[in-house]
């Protein structure tokens, strides 16, 4: 099992003795992906793609049906339908979770009590790291609040593979068929928003049921500032636990306080890490020979074939060199945010929790067992997710704290490159005492060449004394 930085059940498989022993939604067997784009597993299980829209059509849904589908042809947007993945989420949040829990409006005790414990939370933080509190604000969010407010974010993350797709669509033709073949691409291009709108939606929607705040998967998805709960989430992840509510509550709020601070006072770190997302995107290779094939047979009289074209896994990324190397600078990026989140929140709740080691043991557990947010990530934008190395990183945190103090520690945040790499987390104790480098200097002197100054620096003062000396001794 991989260590990974997320705490969330894994979502209910299709049954395997169906269809004569097939499984169905998955890429090995006989009849292709359910996914349409064979990104992953497709979250809900369906077949057709179309199911989360129309559900089990009777005559007297096919009006609307007819409908929706006319809506999905003619939209002209960007890559993603994104008013069609924000309608499924919210219909797939108001169905309710697999254990059969409902989405409920916050109420103002539930709100007041969020509010306290980030409060609290960030009080406690003040004693284990040097950087100032994040949160501006402290939010309690349904589960349909989280979608609206996390979307953007996720347009963000998936509209640059989902462009990628898009063009690769157009590509496979010669210019001189493009002209002629607008018409066809248009309604290409319009499914293949509505496909990845339906996928999105599911997966969103599957998502909310489970996360606790606007941070769990290692990323900001929520406003700048705002430290954001899920009440029903928290007493659903507290059940069982033999835990008081409250302090479950309270250590969820250190992650997402942490989290915050982190976020708030690291300024390259957001753009670092969906750099690397982007870098991903860049680096897709579409299966341009399969694609041309279906396109070469399609019949614009028969849209369906393009259905059947898109569920053959056409567009499946290639594990590219790139690729590659933007996945382990996310993966190691993300076990540097979470292993710094979980020392820092031990060290925050273990003199006043009673319950802290097993609430950090009971997270530790979910996060390995992968979960909704990896299959998010696999189904939307083709990234599997497995930061390995959280535990080490934790320790390396935790050691860095003990040698250099927090100051020493949260100073690493200041530049990218002081960071610890991930041959670092091999060799930890290397790295701790290692000695430690000064970027101010370098900075300053980069500060100084952007800005036009004409002050000549150490080096070139140097230089010049060494000219004088030469043309005095000649």
């Amino acid at each position: 099992m991989s260590d990974t930085p997320f705490g969330f059940g894994l979502p209910p498989e299709e049954p395997e003795d169906g269809d004569n022993g097939k499984k169905k939604g998955g890429q090995g067997g006989n009849e292709g992906p359910a996914n349409p784009f064979g990104f992953g597993g497709g979250m809900g299980g369906a077949d057709n793609p179309f199911a989360a829209m129309f559900g089990s059509l009777n005559p007297s849904d096919l009006g609307a049906a007819f409908q929706q589908l006319g809506q999905m042809l003619s939209y002209e947007g960007g890559p993603v339908n994104w008013d069609m993945a924000k309608d499924i989420a919210r219909k797939t949040v108001a169905g309710g979770t697999a254990d059969g829990g409902k989405d409920a409006s916050v109420g103002p005790a539930e709100r007041a009590a969020v509010e306290e414990a980030v409060r609290l939370a960030d009080l406690w933080l003040d004693g284990v790291t040097s950087l100032p509190s994040g949160s501006g604000a402290a939010v309690a969010w349904s589960r349909a609040e989280w979608v609206e407010a996390t979307l953007p974010v996720w347009k963000d993350l998936v509209d640059p593979v989902a462009e990628r797709v898009g063009t690769a669509m157009g590509d496979v033709l010669p210019e001189e068929m493009q002209a002629m073949a607008g018409p066809l691409l248009g309604m290409m291009r319009s499914m293949g928003g509505a496909m990845f709108g339906s996928q999105i939606g599911q997966a969103l929607g599957v998502l909310a049921g489970e996360v606790v705040g606007s941070t769990d998967i290692g990323l900001p998805l929520g406003p700048v500032g705002k430290a954001a709960l899920l009440p029903v989430n928290i007493a659903a992840f507290g059940s069982g636990l033999g835990v008081p509510e409250g302090e479950v509550r309270l250590y969820l709020a250190l992650r997402e306080a942490a989290h915050q601070r982190l976020f708030a006072h690291v300024p390259w770190l957001r753009s670092h890490l969906f750099g690397a997302v982007e870098g991903y995107a860049r680096g897709i290779k579409v299966d341009t020979a399969k694609l041309e094939d279906a396109v070469g047979h399609l019949d614009p009289t028969h849209p369906e074939q393009l259905q059947e074209a898109l569920q053959q896994g056409m567009f499946q990324p290639e594990d590219t060199p790139e690729q590659k190397a933007a996945l382990a600078r996310l993966e190691t990026a993300l076990a540097l945010v979470e292993g710094w989140v979980d020392a820092v929140v031990h060290a925050a709740a273990a003199p006043h929790l009673p319950s802290a080691d097993a609430l950090r043991e009971a997270l530790r557990r979910r996060r390995a067992t992968g979960g909704p947010a990896e299959q998010t990530f696999a189904t939307l934008i083709g990234l599997e997710l497995r930061p390995r190395r959280l535990r080490d990183a934790s320790r390396l945190w935790a050691s860095l704290t003990d040698a250099r103090g927090l100051e020493g520690r949260d100073g690493l945040w200041e530049h990218p490159d002081m960071l610890p790499t991930a041959a670092d987390l091999d060799d930890p104790d290397g790295f701790v005492h290692r000695e430690q480098l000064d970027f101010s200097e370098l900075d300053k002197m980069l500060g100084e060449a952007a800005g036009g100054g004409t002050g000549a620096g150490p080096a070139a003062e140097e230089t010049g004394e060494d000219e004088t000396k030469g043309d005095s001794e000649k």
